[in-house]
């Protein structure tokens, strides 16, 4: 979510100001703090619980203004902290009401910093809370529709909230189904780093804290609950402190992944917050914390409410001379190791929403298509798809007898490789698979593929028309297939596959033209009745709604179609002769 940054907000130094831009229907509210040693860590930087607090504070005011009624606050999204505050500096926090559901409402927030002498400003973070009217009673509050939509803008976000809302319900289902996959995987060195040094790992257990805070007055809301803003910031603390036992030094906090507030709390509460580092990655660890509540009649039993839990990933402060990679954990019980995995879920679930939902648009990712030129157009085809399997990185995702599923993320890139064992000689599987035509025959998401052009028997265009999704229009694709057979003994099959533009295949109105950057086949002898394929794919913004319920856990799509091209492969009914 872009939202537009006031070039003057330098003007305001002194205490909170919010600025409620009223109008028809719902408005804006805008927050500007300078920031003050009183806000600041040791470092001299904002505190993250502080922060955590007023945007808790300003989305929680936007919620109100639209219910016009007290609100509470249900969970906030993961949250990516893309800048660092500094003592004298000035945020600008702005939140809005993207949409309203039945009993519920997203609030986007969108922080911004900055510099006073300067006066340049960047993006420090956005993210996306959930909001519901607190309830009279037993009765939940009805909230009306979101119908303000002024700008292209807003009516941009209230489209997309849906979309993330689908996912929020699809979390835990998600998330139950690749713990089922990576529990199957943990015999195989599931999470495991290629550098594992067991003598040099670090056990979880050494840096489990527990924290107690008692709820006064000034730690309650307007509403007599303890303020969420409050609650988020006192969890941060007990997060830093058992990230900071691994590290030895002071750790910086990078993103979180979902607050989901469980049930209130009041004043005289004791909140004990408990915190533990789950799992260390290449650059980050992930730090769950649980708080439990209880009043004094819960004191007393040991009676805890469970009121809220969240994972916290943090990052080696940048001190020169030291690496930023993590030190490696182990983990020495049961429940440790169900942390263990469950981090290493939680990781490419996040993975997956990033994609999902902020995929952009990568720009024309075709080439056009010219026969003379086949040579060099085939060459980078199949140069693309060997270097996309050269890969060292990859990270099995799920793993049957006959089907795995990998995923490798670079940066803003995501690729994806199915591995098939199948039943059949390698230059038939290559015969098959490289006649695009035959593709309908097992992948469900084809419904037409058409010869277009043919530069020789190693290059030829195909245009293809694949199902809509989300009620869309019909995608087609018009791709290059290049296949070349092994040179030499052990070598692999390889049919990669390219976008391409041609003159005779204009995009039309009916079809929403699609590309893929790199795509194909790798096909390896295992014996003269066996062999591996090897699918891989170069995720795009045209390709990411075929495999995002994959990517996601929420469906087995992926290897659903791998399933099926193996029985394709095996039937050894259908000629390639047309």
């Amino acid at each position: 979510m872009e939202l537009v940054v006031d070039q003057d907000v330098v003007a305001i130094t002194g205490s909170l100001e919010r600025i409620l831009r009223c109008g028809h229907g719902t408005a804006e509210v805008q927050m500007c703090q300078s920031i003050l040693p009183c806000h600041a860590n040791h470092q001299g930087e904002l505190g993250a619980g502080q922060l955590l607090k007023w945007m808790d504070t300003i989305a929680c005011l936007a919620a109100e203004r639209h219910a016009g009624t007290p609100c509470v606050t249900a969970s906030m999204d993961d949250i990516q902290f893309e800048e660092t505050v500094r003592v004298g500096q000035v945020i600008n926090i702005k939140a809005r009401v993207n949409r309203a559901f039945n009993t519920s409402m997203e609030v986007g927030i969108c922080v911004s910093v900055q510099d006073v002498l300067s006066g340049v400003s960047k993006r420090m973070c956005v993210a996306f809370s959930t909001f519901v009217g607190k309830p009279v009673g037993e009765r939940k509050v009805l909230l009306r529709p979101v119908d303000f939509l002024n700008s292209a803008e807003e009516r941009l976000e209230h489209s997309l909230a849906s979309e993330r809302r689908r996912l929020r319900l699809y979390n835990q289902e998600a998330f139950d189904n690749l713990m089922v996959d990576y529990c199957a995987l943990k015999d195989k060195g599931a999470g495991k780093r290629k550098d594992s040094n067991p003598a040099q790992r670090i056990s979880t257990e050494c840096t489990q804290i527990e924290s107690i805070e008692l709820v006064l007055p000034p730690h309650a809301n307007h509403h007599g609950n303890t303020f969420g803003g409050q609650i988020m910031a006192w969890m941060e603390n007990a997060a830093t402190v058992a990230a900071s036992r691994l590290y030895g030094t002071y750790p910086t906090l990078k993103a979180v992944d979902m607050f989901q507030f469980r049930g209130p709390s009041s004043v005289g509460d004791r909140l004990v917050f408990k915190a533990m580092v789950n799992n260390s990655f290449q650059t980050s660890v992930e730090v769950g914390v649980r708080v439990e509540a209880y009043n004094c009649e819960e004191w007393t039993l040991g009676r805890p409410r469970h009121i809220n839990s969240a994972f916290l990933l943090y990052q080696r402060s940048r001190t020169e001379g030291q690496p930023l990679t993590c030190p490696e954990v182990i983990f020495t019980t049961q429940d440790g190791e169900r942390r263990y995995l469950a981090a290493i879920v939680r990781k490419r679930i996040r993975m997956a929403r990033k994609h999902i939902l902020y995929s952009r648009d990568e720009g024309p990712l075709s080439v056009p298509w010219d026969k003379s030129n086949q040579v060099y157009l085939g060459y980078n085809n199949i140069a693309a798809l060997t270097v996309l399997a050269e890969k060292e990185t990859w990270e099995a995702s799920s793993v049957s007898s006959k089907v795995g599923v990998f995923v490798l993320e670079e940066l803003d890139s995501l690729s994806i490789k199915v591995e098939m064992e199948v039943n059949t000689s390698a230059i038939h599987a290559f015969s098959l698979l490289s006649d695009l035509r035959l593709r309908t025959h097992w992948d469900k998401h084809y419904l037409s593929c058409e010869e277009v052009d043919k530069a020789d028997e190693e290059e030829t265009v195909y245009h293809i028309k694949c199902s809509p999704l989300n009620g869309n229009k019909i995608c087609d694709f018009v791709f290059l297939l290049s296949k070349r057979q092994p040179c030499k003994d052990g070598d692999p099959y390889v049919i990669a596959l390219c976008s391409v533009t041609t003159e005779n295949l204009p995009p039309v109105d009916n079809c929403t033209r699609s590309e893929a950057k790199c795509a194909g086949f790798i096909i390896h002898r295992i014996s003269h009745s066996t062999c591996k394929v090897s699918y891989y794919n170069q995720v795009t913004s045209g390709v990411l709604p075929f495999v995002e319920g994959s990517l996601a856990g929420w469906s087995k799509s992926m290897e659903e179609t791998a399933t099926s091209c193996i029985t394709f492969l095996e039937q050894d009914t259908i000629s390639t002769a047309f």
